[in-house]
């Protein structure tokens, strides 16, 4: 399964640490991804998600189904 967040499509970014001497390395930083299941009354049932917190923070708010057609998504899309 790939680390990305099924609703707002968040992906790990790339980049170096860079040293003192200017030696660099390559980092990844990864989203924080958390496996969660989430109760629709749209379905009646509980839907179980890959989301990034951010994301879980904004359908804590707004509902789950509100939040999928802010960014243009169905729950088709994620169920």
């Amino acid at each position: 399964m790939s680390r990305k967040c099924e609703v707002t499509g968040k992906r790990p970014l790339t980049g170096y640490n860079v040293s003192h001497a200017n030696n660099k390395t390559k980092k990844r930083q990864l989203p924080n991804l958390q496996s969660k299941r989430i109760f629709v009354p749209e379905l009646g049932r509980r839907v179980r998600i890959r989301v990034s917190t951010s994301a879980l923070r904004s359908i804590d708010k707004m509902g789950l189904a509100a939040f999928l057609k802010k960014n243009g998504l169905s729950l088709s899309d994620v169920v």
